[in-house]
């Protein structure tokens, strides 16, 4: 910008090196990205430190924001309310008798619960309490139980609602309702590769399985999970059809899961709601403390026009829309080792969103592209959260689950290659509604 006292070159120096220097001393990553701006803010006379409360501020004045801590209550409610219990009895009868049956029940309760939350980080603190254990004492490995749990926690991102999309949508200003029905084929169909690379461990070590439910057991467990199951429904199909918002959606949600924790399945006392309302106020002021604080560093970049110059150089490569998609796979990736996904796609996706006009790449496909890329980073070191909560509950240092967690991320990566090829794959279900209905 004229007249600014750095350059964007000197700016992105000091702004990148110093939250790196600072994530490197173990620093939280919302609090790094908070003391990286005041450098910068401190150095230009037009600026000062308030800039960055200012900013941070500004960021929660959204309407589409308040969606995250009711997504998060609701998936709260469902946990204390039984709807877990009958959701788990639900996946035994449908995939306990394949091979690895607990370990597949795991991941088909991930797409379950992925259609509820909205957040990995959450699901993967439940699943953790509720497999790994009961895994390895059924006769699985320690390490094959916390990688299945971690990397299936990942599809609550990818599956709607997500709280990712919610983010996405509101900073780019694309459409929540498109962004929810691009996720769910990329979602189920990375779903159905992890059952596959489970069924594959469960071939070659021996792994337990139950008997076949009975056609009278299946019908059973579907007609006791139907009313939670009808949660996403509600929340989909509702912002789908425009008969609500992403907030209002996530509110009539929380409504709904409430009731039926309370009139239909009859588990939820005070103690448990109170237990419900704690663990979301903690999960999203974790999680809005990183949009407040990278909304400050995304404004940095835009005031030292660092975009552009970024952009410049990137530009004269000559890529296509494919070289574009994979490049961009590759920056999310990288990021997403190091960085939550939330400030990434601030930072990140704000710096690339121009990159992707050039080529005419459609939004919901670069969104898509993005936040199925950075779903990886939950589960990959330094970073990795989702796989760091699952090796926390397990007892164990997170380099003994590694090497099975970059297993079952190797046909992971082809279905993420898959969006970025075919973007039909992800665009299918948003062209079949016109964007006015969304």
């Amino acid at each position: 910008m004229t007249g600014a006292a750095l350059t964007p070159g000197e700016a992105s120096l000091i702004l990148f090196g110093l939250f790196f220097t600072l994530l490197a001393l173990r620093v939280p990553v919302a609090v790094a990205i908070g003391l990286a701006c005041l450098p910068p803010l401190v150095m230009e006379d037009r600026l000062s430190p308030m800039t960055l409360v200012q900013e941070t501020f500004n960021s929660y004045n959204s309407f589409i924001l308040l969606a995250v801590p009711f997504f998060l209550l609701t998936a709260n409610l469902m946990g204390v309310g039984g709807i877990t219990e009958r959701l788990v009895r639900l996946s035994r009868s449908l995939v306990g008798h394949f091979p690895g049956g607990l370990a597949q029940i795991n991941v088909v309760l991930s797409i379950f619960f992925a259609g509820i939350s909205g957040s990995s980080t959450a699901d993967a603190a439940s699943q953790s309490k509720l497999f790994i254990d009961a895994q390895t004492q059924e006769g699985y490995d320690l390490s094959f139980s916390v990688a299945i749990t971690a990397v299936s926690a990942v599809l609550a991102v990818i599956i709607p609602p997500s709280i990712l999309m919610i983010v996405w949508g509101g900073l780019l200003t694309v459409s929540i309702g498109e962004l929810f029905l691009a996720g769910i084929i990329p979602g189920l169909a990375i779903g159905l590769v992890q059952m596959a690379t489970v069924h594959a461990y469960a071939k070659m070590r021996n792994y337990p399985t139950y008997p076949r439910a009975t056609f009278i057991e299946v019908v059973k467990s579907i007609g006791v999970s139907l009313p939670a199951l009808m949660t996403p429904v509600i929340i989909i199909g509702g912002k789908i059809f425009g008969w609500f918002t992403a907030t209002e959606s996530a509110c009539i949600a929380v409504l709904y899961a409430g009731a039926l924790s309370i009139f239909v399945y009859r588990e939820m006392d005070l103690k448990a709601l109170n237990s419900a309302f704690l663990d979301t106020g903690k999960l999203a002021g974790v999680a809005l403390f990183c949009v407040g604080t990278a909304s400050a560093f995304g404004w940095l970049l835009a005031y030292y026009q660092i975009p552009k110059a970024l952009l410049a150089g990137v530009s004269t490569w000559g890529m296509g829309l494919t070289e574009t998609g994979f490049f961009i796979a590759f920056v999310f990736l990288v990021v997403g080792c190091f960085l939550d996904a939330i400030p990434a796609i601030i930072i990140v996706g704000t710096i690339l969103e121009p990159l992707t006009k050039l080529v005419g790449m459609d939004p919901i496909h670069f969104a898509m592209i993005g936040i199925v890329s950075l779903a990886f980073g939950l589960v990959t070191p330094p970073y990795g959260m989702c796989l760091m909560i699952s090796c926390a509950v397990a007892g164990i240092r997170m380099r003994v689950a590694l090497k099975d967690t970059f297993i079952m991320l190797l046909p992971m990566l082809a279905v993420l290659a898959l969006v970025i090829l075919w973007p039909t794959f992800s665009l299918f279900l948003p062209r079949m509604f016109p964007p006015g209905v969304l």
